[in-house]
């Protein structure tokens, strides 16, 4: 990989951007990136070689970081946890239980083995694309606020089993590495709550940023890339070791300098490269050879809309059971996994960014609605936030 491929990537990774605010219809940052991408590499142009390991290892820091970003906007600390717990645990585990039999009978349609791996797609949600959808509203009212553990369960569970379910002929494997990088991860959530409790934390941050030495960052970033080490020498996937750092931020309590200094280094540079080479990863030519992958997509993404749409009949407004079906995260990193392994058939790849596409378009349609929402049942409230990373 030469600078002017680097260049090439930064360039035309503003696409998604420009894609982002305008007025018309405005796409997800990350849609623009992918599609370049996709024109760029095997697909389109074949300027961009996926295969290249420079340009491979570049994305695989992306990846993490990206994940590190959405760990980090689970709302671990939101009092909504707490009070809208009990229905929105119960409703996220019916929506896994009912996500069983669908994906089953999908993968019997499509003659696929990935059952368990439909399944974890159709549960899952993504807390750092619903959130930002609803940015700037208070959102009161019982139902909103039950949405809340709902989603982040969902995000943080089904995030956990795909490195579990992507490869079933490796599962102990799998499991034994996703238990290491758990427990790493927890030993420095605690390490973090004790700096700061005893005040150290403050005091580092408040040296760094008065003399510009940007130390919570380079911290940060030093034990990310342990957390991946250690997965990618238990051959598990880097985005549990960013997942898994950023709720022990999002748990202890994310600086907002240290948010921006993360959201700059990933948005600015790292998340580009990994979402263009996805797109230069897919070959979208097979799709003509499979026709079968587009109708996949297109199932999952409208099995996951309806599965989780069951939950109104739980009392929950139909809007915001289905907007719970948004998800982007976990099917792009079920592409990227499956890619890496070979574990997906030609075309599988594309039908899984497809099913994610239209969770998106559900989002954009319904967040408006959802956004009005407030009921008088409940006098919890809670407040939504943007976040960079958008998957």
């Amino acid at each position: 990989m030469t600078f002017a491929q680097l260049a090439l990537i930064c360039a035309v990774a503003l696409v998604g951007p420009m894609l982002a605010v305008q007025r018309l219809a405005r796409v997800p940052v990350v849609i623009g990136e992918l599609a370049v991408g996709v024109l760029l590499g095997a697909t389109g142009f074949r300027v961009l070689d996926s295969a290249n390991s420079t340009f491979g290892f570049l994305a695989q820091v992306g990846f993490a970081l990206v994940m590190l970003v959405v760990g980090s906007h689970v709302p671990v600390r939101d009092p909504a946890l707490r009070s809208g717990a009990v229905r929105g645990l119960a409703r996220a585990a019916g929506i896994g239980v009912v996500s069983v039999p669908v994906a089953l009978l999908l993968a019997t349609v499509f003659g696929t083995s990935h059952t368990a791996l439909y399944a974890v797609l159709i549960t899952s949600s993504s807390a750092s694309l619903i959130m930002p959808s609803l940015a700037g509203r208070p959102l009161s009212g019982t139902a909103l606020v039950e949405m809340v553990p709902q989603i982040a369960v969902a995000d943080a569970a089904c995030i956990v089993l795909l490195p579990l379910v992507i490869d079933p002929r490796h599962v102990g494997r799998a499991a034994l590495g996703s238990v290491l990088v758990l427990a790493a991860g927890a030993v420095v959530f605690v390490g973090l709550l004790v700096l700061e409790r005893r005040g150290d934390r403050r005091r580092v941050h408040d040296v760094s940023e008065e003399q510009g030495l940007a130390v919570e960052l380079r911290s940060t970033l030093a034990i990310l890339f342990g957390l991946a080490a250690i997965a990618s020498v238990m051959h598990v996937s880097v985005l549990l070791a960013g997942f898994v750092l950023g709720l022990a931020l999002a748990g202890v309590g994310e600086p907002r300098r240290l948010s921006n200094q993360v959201f700059a280094v990933t948005e600015g540079l790292f998340a580009p490269i990994f979402f263009v080479w996805l797109g230069a990863s897919l070959d979208l030519r097979q799709l003509s050879e499979h026709p079968s992958a587009v109708v996949l997509g297109l199932a999952l993404g409208l099995a996951a809309a309806a599965v989780h749409g069951l939950m109104a009949l739980t009392g929950q407004p139909w809007e915001v059971a289905v907007l719970t079906s948004a998800q982007l995260g976990v099917p792009v990193a079920a592409a990227t996994l499956g890619t890496t392994l070979g574990v997906l058939r030609p075309g599988e790849d594309t039908a899984l960014l497809l099913s994610a596409l239209l969770t998106v378009t559900v989002t954009a349609v319904l967040s408006p609605r959802v956004g009005r929402i407030a009921s008088a049942s409940g006098p919890a409230e809670v407040t939504a936030g943007g976040s960079p990373a958008g998957t």
